[in-house]
């Protein structure tokens, strides 16, 4: 799939396979993370990778909305702020870096048809 087709494709997805997710797919989509510039390539994040299965009233807790433990997991991006990099002015970047990470991911699942009912 050619870049621009990949951007076209994306959306907000709001149901989800319950299929599992093959980990060739999972581990590729992690290392899009991994390799996500971030400022002075600090990558200050860590992910999270939460199952859902048998978890879902706990994770309803967290945001209740039905989609929310439809897929078979979960990829959260945590910014660390004491690792990342902070301007002169104060601006701390870990905001920037970890949706920069999360756009990686998005991208990558979408390639990858991780996602999507």
């Amino acid at each position: 799939m050619e870049f621009l087709e990949l951007i076209e494709k994306r959306y907000s997805v709001r149901a989800y396979k319950p299929d599992d997710i093959e980990n060739e797919k999972l581990n590729t989509v992690l290392e899009a993370a991994r390799l996500a510039p971030t400022a002075t390539n600090y990558q200050p994040f860590q992910i999270i990778v939460i199952p859902t299965k048998d978890r879902e009233n706990e994770l309803n807790r967290i945001y209740p909305a039905g989609w929310f433990v439809q897929p078979p997991l979960l990829i959260c991006v945590c910014a660390v702020s004491d690792k990342a990099w902070t301007r002169r002015d104060g601006k701390n970047f870990m905001d920037i870096d970890a949706t920069i990470v999360m756009d990686h991911i998005i991208l990558a699942a979408l390639k990858h048809e991780v996602f999507g009912a």
